[in-house]
């Protein structure tokens, strides 16, 4: 075992006489890190604090080279990294490959942002008292930012606060998930090769009983927290006055509409679904939970799901082939077999799976859920869905679909390109998928939720947005 990784205190390595031990799910142990003390933390606030000024001073040039530096030393060391998400997080190793490439392409994203990040001219002389006016609308950052990531992507979530937060010129206390801390610490020793100022970043893995006083500091003005409904809006009712951003849970839909009914689209629907539902054990907060198909085309296609889901290959997360691997750990899948069990108890017929084997869960499959049944109404968070048919009017599926307390993304398999544009007017979500999957999500693009998932967007310039006010600086006496 090599010797404990540091943590990162204002830019700089730091160790402590603490060590903490990192398990992968099947109990074997990966690393370990040492453990920030109370004056480490400190240090880290007060110095991200002080670092405002600086930070906001940065180029463009010099916030774009630092981002896009980042995301070439990603790119160089993709495999390291790619094996340290599936050995402390269980993530098949296919995945985790995937997860480093769109990291690639976050900090890419936020090099090109910053370089775009000016702010807009307006004209004031509109209205006869404005003459010779006009308003140059700047956005800067409301101070530090405290950033909360969760374990199911250690580097990509990660990815989505450091970045924007170094795009617009904020100083960041990274917390990564105390499941999986080893990627974003080896994210910090690449951080620690740019020329970003001291006290730009700093990664502090906690547990999660000593983030409460992060969250109370008044230096950190902007929480961005990723993870549960529960902790999210406990954190957003403890401090009111902060800038809160939450990226919280869902338990997205895909839906098969009626038109989608040749052999080649239902072929596309039904495989899609089958991956996105239990890829990554289903630990993915827009992973398919909630399928609904057209009455018409229901009978052959829950059979032909049925079948898809049972194939899919789970097993061990560093075997390329492996689909489906464990969950975070042994809890977790006993909480959701406990889950599957009661759905069953209440009503539903057990398609396929129901099993687990240690931290693994069979991909599973459920009909006729009631929708009282946590299962069809909560986050399982694992490799669980439900098929229900409906009525083939359009509307039928909205409703279906609009019948949950979380509002995430939905997918939607349909041509018909009335029907796409009535759904994102109709459906209560953030992002709507037309022709694939709610999984779907490119990293640029604004993301986030409505209803319990949350408040406020990532994705880059949405985020930049996000940790950022408007300032007004208004020039008079010109000659427009």
């Amino acid at each position: 075992m090599s010797a404990p990784k540091p943590f990162y205190v204002a830019g700089h390595s730091q160790t402590s006489s603490e060590v903490q031990t990192v398990w992968s799910p099947d109990g074997t142990q990966v690393g370990e890190h040492a453990i920030p003390t109370d004056a480490d933390v400190a240090t880290a606030v007060a110095a991200a604090a002080a670092a405002l000024p600086a930070c906001q001073a940065l180029t463009a040039a010099d916030r774009s080279a630092a981002l896009l530096r980042v995301s070439q030393q990603i790119a160089l060391r993709s495999e390291e990294f790619a094996q340290t998400i599936t050995a402390e997080g269980g993530k098949p190793l296919m995945w985790s490959r995937m997860e480093v490439t769109r990291a690639v392409a976050t900090f890419r994203w936020a090099a090109e942002e910053a370089r775009r990040w000016s702010g807009e001219l307006q004209r004031l002389d509109t209205d006869p008292s404005a003459a010779g006016r006009t308003a140059l609308v700047r956005r800067f950052s409301f101070g530090a930012i405290l950033g909360i990531a969760p374990f199911n992507f250690p580097l990509n979530l990660v990815a989505h606060k450091v970045a924007p937060a170094i795009a617009v010129g904020a100083p960041i206390i990274l917390k990564p998930a105390p499941a999986t801390p080893l990627t974003a610490l080896l994210l910090g020793e690449i951080l620690s090769e740019t020329e970003l100022p001291l006290g730009a970043w700093s990664v502090l893995p906690l547990d999660n009983d000593r983030t409460e006083a992060l969250v109370q500091d008044p230096r950190l003005p902007i929480i961005s927290f990723t993870g549960s409904e529960r902790v999210g809006y406990a954190i957003q009712d403890a401090v009111p006055r902060k800038h809160v951003v939450l990226e919280l849970g869902g338990n997205a839909a895909a839906a098969v509409c009626a038109d989608f009914s040749s052999e080649a689209d239902l072929e596309w629907a039904g495989s899609r679904i089958a991956t996105f539902g239990n890829y990554q054990a289903g630990q993915s907060c827009i992973s398919v939970q909630r399928v609904f198909v057209a009455n018409s085309l229901a009978s052959g296609f829950i059979e032909d799901l049925t079948a898809r889901v049972a194939a899919l290959p789970t097993g061990a997360p560093e075997d390329p082939e492996t689909v489906v691997g464990p969950l975070i750990n042994e809890q977790a899948a006993e909480r959701v077999v406990a889950w599957i069990e009661e759905a069953v108890q209440e009503g539903a017929t057990l398609l396929t799976g129901g099993t687990r084997v240690g931290a693994t869960v069979a991909p599973t499959l459920l009909t006729d859920v009631a929708p009282t049944s946590k299962v069809a109404c909560e986050e399982v968070f694992g490799p669980v869905m439900t098929v229900t048919a409906v009525p083939d009017d359009p509307e039928a599926i909205f409703a279906a679909i609009n019948a949950s307390k979380y509002g995430l993304q939905a997918g939607l398999f349909t041509h018909d390109i009335q029907t796409a544009f009535a759904a994102q007017r109709a459906l209560e979500v953030g992002g709507v998928i037309i022709g694939d999957v709610p999984s779907f999500r490119a990293d640029q693009m604004p993301y986030g939720g409505e209803k319990a998932s949350g408040v406020g967007r990532e994705g880059l310039l949405a985020a930049m947005t996000d940790f950022t006010h408007d300032r007004v600086m208004v020039l008079t006496g010109l000659d427009l």
